[in-house]
């Protein structure tokens, strides 16, 4: 009987596809899905390190294994990721159950690592510097196991070559390196042609993809037409973008590429000019407002969503207050906020004779909230009555007697099961009209079926 995994992935959406690669990878060693961590032989925990409760939860997740391990003997642990190249050795020295510990540069190690393990005992191996042997594409190896088979991410770059104040990345993952054009279309293509329709190109800097190809320009712009032509596909999203770096030409071949999806996540973090230059952000919040407006200037009914960061070290009441004006003047479609999280060797880390009290920063997050979702729901409001093209993504995981789906601009949409134009399966494209907006979601009624999905069954990885 063979063995079995089960991954548990911590983070954003490059750890998700990271996770759909590793399961690839150890299908093709031999191993099975588990439903459950308590039915597994191997469990992964991928991990992320952009902030501090990432950390809180991947050590509070192997405290729980503990249990597990010491009933399970031949129970093998796990731990990749961001965090795992940030913390090293300090992972096995603190948990010494882990039986595996690997970083973001040698992913395709895994399986090989695993059964090191089984006879030396405890391995870790963490690189430097991507894995020469492993390639830049993943067509020359094991399939990733995706989570949703109508839907793909693609990787389009690794790395940072950003300097933001407040941010571990471009020391866990590297300067910036992007694929070739080419490897990245032919991907999608293989994708496609699995029935695979709408792809996220991913990266964590998109704007400047192809920069260190051309050494001149970057060429997302290219990518985007490039990946839109591609037969098949018909929605095309990514993240995420600097707002430095979001150019004329992308705004140009967003406006004109008919797949890519009128959607832009356009990080803010903050709205004062003096905490965007301690950021180390590099634009004004004027600079990003006039990016905003030329996108929503060329891109019809174009939805844009941010991030903003609530107290960073030295964020006075004046500029949280800037943050705020800037927040009701963009109207957001929604956004991800946070609480400053330091992270140990980045410049805000350093910071904390200036650190915001915590009892501010939770008055300010509620502040913040309230703008943001005043300003969410006034848009979503304004879409009701309109007749959105929706993929289905299946029954809702709250409510069994609803279908849930994504808009083009990649807005929830819940709508009843069942009705006389039938149940669509996941993966099918259907037409919604909006019959109410709340901040988070929308609600609708189903139309009509235009399409039926065309993929293959594929194996759930896990999220936590």
């Amino acid at each position: 009987m063979a063995r079995s995994y089960f991954i548990r992935t911590f983070g954003c959406q490059m750890n998700e596809h990271d996770s759909e690669r590793l399961a690839g990878l150890l299908v093709a060693d031999g191993l099975e899905p588990a439903a459950t961590m308590e039915d597994a032989d191997v469990v992964v925990l991928n991990t992320c390190c952009i902030r501090e409760n990432a950390d809180q939860r991947l050590y509070g997740t192997l405290g729980s294994l503990k249990e597990l391990v010491d009933a399970k003997p031949g129970l093998q642990i796990a731990v990749g990721g961001c965090l795992a190249q940030k913390d090293r050795e300090r992972i096995q020295e603190k948990v010494g159950w882990v039986d595996v510990v690997f970083g973001t540069h040698n992913l395709t190690s895994a399986p090989a690592l695993l059964r090191r393990a089984e006879t030396e005992g405890p391995v870790m191996e963490i690189l430097d510097a991507p894995a020469p042997e492993s390639g830049s594409n993943p067509l020359l190896g094991p399939g990733a196991v995706r989570e949703l088979p109508y839907a793909a991410w693609v990787n389009i770059q690794t790395g940072c070559d950003n300097s933001c104040a407040f941010c571990i990345v471009p020391s866990v993952r590297g300067p910036e390196v992007s694929r070739t054009l080419d490897d990245i279309v032919s991907e999608v293509e293989l994708l496609a042609r699995s029935g695979v329709t709408e792809v996220t190109l991913l990266g964590q800097n998109v704007n400047s993809y192809g920069r260190d190809i051309t050494k001149r320009r970057p060429l997302f712009a290219d990518l985007l037409r490039a990946v839109g032509a591609v037969e098949g596909i018909g929605r095309i999203r990514f993240t995420s973008p600097h707002p430095k770096d979001l150019r004329p030409e992308t705004i140009e071949a967003m406006a004109e590429t008919p797949e890519v999806c009128e959607q832009l996540h356009l990080p803010l973090q903050s709205g004062s000019d003096r905490v965007l230059r301690a950021m180390r952000r590099g634009y004004t919040a004027q600079r990003y407002m006039d990016r905003l407006a030329a996108a929503r200037s060329a891109i019809a009914d174009l939805a844009v969503t941010t991030d903003i960061i609530v107290g960073f070290p030295g964020e006075t009441e004046a500029d949280f207050e800037d943050t705020l004006a800037v927040c009701a003047e963009a109207a957001y479609d929604g956004a991800y906020t946070f609480i400053f999280s330091p992270r140990p060797g980045t410049r805000a880390a350093d910071m904390e004779s200036s650190f915001v009290p915590a009892d501010v920063i939770a008055e300010r997050f509620a502040r913040l909230k309230t703008v943001v979702d005043r300003s969410a729901l006034a848009r979503h409001q304004a879409r009701v009555g309109r007749c959105e093209e929706t993929l289905v993504e299946g029954v809702s995981r709250r409510d069994e007697s609803m279908l849930s789906g994504r808009t083009r601009q990649g807005k929830l949409i819940h709508f009843p099961a069942g009705t006389a134009a039938g149940t669509p399966p996941a993966g099918s494209l259907a037409r919604v009209t909006v019959t109410d907006g709340h901040p988070h979601h929308l609600s609708g009624r189903l139309e009509e079926v235009v399409a039926r999905p065309r993929h293959r069954v594929l194996i759930p990885v896990a999220s936590a």
